[in-house]
């Protein structure tokens, strides 16, 4: 990959910096920024309100054109933040992404001091997908065969509160499990899967494409009915980039506020369409959409439907889902009790321990699978 051109544009970086114990906002934390490949040579000092945020700095960038058109050359800046607290472990961030004409938001949590907790380790963000090398998306079907059991899940669909992202492959038994809210969930993906210098119309148009995908995998509960105990993946192989601790777009974040509850629909199919789609510069992927293609679209003014359309074909329609919170899954068929033992029981206990690591007033719980008192006591 070529190295990055000359930064003769800028964009905005606002860092937002929480408690990761209960997710407060921590004032006067001190945020040091500096250019990735100069991490000891600062450029920048802020430091956060008394909601956790610093002011916007504006950042040097490439120009937005190399952004706007497939290219070797790098088309965002990259940074590294220091960030320092009374009462908390200093935390790192390696790769903070800055686009032209563009305002990144780069969350950070801090672990406090003497808590018993390991300290976070550092955020490391790779490089974005389009420029970057991962692999393409293996090809299945669109649409998954269900059985009708009646089942929650299987009834309607639903937006989850909440996703479980498995970070690798299916198979990566070592690899962690994160609770993300759903909205946040699909801001992370757009933010590592698509530039926020591109049309609305196109960032609309890849959005809609990745809830759907994502309601698909809820709504057919597929990897849960393989024996796993996660909603998706974060390998581009199987599903999407998620990346953790990545810095989201504002344009991005502001498309999906607006549509979270929207997903691709075909004529007699109640599932949400599992909408694949590939770069369209280093993968062609024909019959789905192409990132690079649909920017080309949303420059010639091409509406989100009609972007959809073109790659998916005239039979396609933006269709609403009910809500719901928490992490959907079908009933087991009776209901849980002391004595419950199985994969629901523990289903039920991780979400419970998960609660617990918010509000820490509730006790712990050992995923076990096993319905104990401890389980019944929260």
């Amino acid at each position: 990959m070529a190295t990055n051109p000359e930064r003769t544009s800028s964009g905005l970086l606002q860092i937002n910096v929480i408690n990761v114990q209960n997710n407060f906002p921590i004032e006067n934390a001190r945020v040091t920024i500096s250019y990735k490949g100069e991490p000891t040579r600062p450029i920048e000092q802020v430091q956060t309100n008394s909601s956790g945020q610093t002011q916007q700095v504006t950042l040097p960038a490439p120009p937005v054109e190399y952004s706007l058109e497939p290219s070797v050359i790098q088309p965002y800046s990259e940074y590294n933040l220091t960030v320092e607290a009374e009462g908390f472990q200093p935390m790192e961030v390696s790769g903070t992404e800055i686009l032209a004409e563009s305002t990144a938001i780069q969350p950070v949590g801090m672990t406090p001091v003497g808590e018993g907790r390991p300290a976070e380790d550092p955020v490391v963000i790779p490089d974005h997908t389009l420029y970057g090398n991962y692999p393409p998306k293996i090809a299945e079907a669109e649409i998954k065969p269900v059985n009708e059991s009646g089942e929650i899940v299987l009834s309607r669909v639903v937006v989850p509160q909440t996703v479980v992202v498995h970070d690798g492959a299916p198979t990566d038994r070592t690899a962690r499990d994160y609770y993300v809210p759903y909205r946040d969930y699909v801001k992370n993906v757009a933010s590592s899967e698509i530039y926020s210098t591109w049309p609305r119309a196109t960032i609309t148009a890849n959005v809609l494409a990745i809830m759907s995908f994502t309601l698909n995998r809820v709504y057919t509960e597929w990897y849960r009915n393989q024996g796993y105990d996660f909603t998706i993946t974060s390998s581009t192989a199987f599903d999407h980039k998620w990346i953790y601790g990545r810095n989201i777009f504002e344009s991005i974040s502001l498309v999906v506020d607006e549509i979270f509850d929207n997903y691709l629909s075909r004529p007699g199919v109640r599932q949400p369409i599992l909408t694949q789609y590939c770069d369209g510069r280093q993968v062609q992927c024909p019959n789905w959409m192409t990132q690079w293609g649909s920017c080309s679209l949303g420059e010639q003014g091409y509406s989100p439907i009609e972007i959809l359309r073109n790659f998916y074909g005239d039979s396609i329609y933006v269709n609403t889902a009910e809500l719901i919170s928490g992490i959907p899954a079908s009933w087991p068929g009776n209901d849980l009790t002391v004595g419950s033992t199985g994969d629901k029981v523990r289903q039920m206990q991780e979400q419970l321990d998960m609660i617990a690591t918010v509000y820490t007033a509730i006790p712990r719980v050992t995923p076990d699978g096993i319905y104990g008192q401890r389980t019944q006591m929260p």
